[in-house]
């Protein structure tokens, strides 16, 4: 059999079944939780807890990333391919997507300081010390 014509067919096959995968295993997971939350709540009667169990349950889906973190670490892929292309390939195309790597990273950790979380954080602390 002739394995030069597979090769395509398991190109094109192979992202598919790695999203179906996915989106199973994340369809799955939602689904406890959502029968779990429905579990807890007929066993809670106050319903102000309930809502807490839910906002809570928000804030976890609604929490936004670190810039700065994200940035760092996009800085040193950056790096890397600056360093496998210095070191190992000799190329300047690796040489010149690691330094756009790192000009994204230099972005990110720019717009983590210009836009900072702690705001946020410190009025969810506030509101929470108020409820009680």
């Amino acid at each position: 059999m002739n394995f030069e014509v597979l090769i395509p067919i398991f190109s094109v096959l192979m992202p598919v079944l790695l999203i179906w995968v996915i989106f199973y295993y994340n369809t799955k997971s939602e689904k406890n939780k959502y029968e779990t939350i429905i579990e807890v709540s007929k066993n809670i009667k106050d319903s102000e807890e309930i809502k807490e169990i839910l906002e809570s349950l928000a804030e976890r889906k609604k929490s936004s990333t670190d810039l700065r973190k994200t940035g760092l670490v996009t800085i040193f892929v950056g790096i890397g391919l600056v360093a496998l292309d210095y070191f190992g390939l000799g190329t300047n195309v690796v040489f010149g997507v690691g330094l756009l790597v790192m000009f994204i990273g230099i972005g990110q950790m720019f717009a983590g300081y210009v836009y900072p979380n702690q705001p946020d954080e410190i009025n969810k602390a506030v509101e929470g010390f108020e409820k009680e």
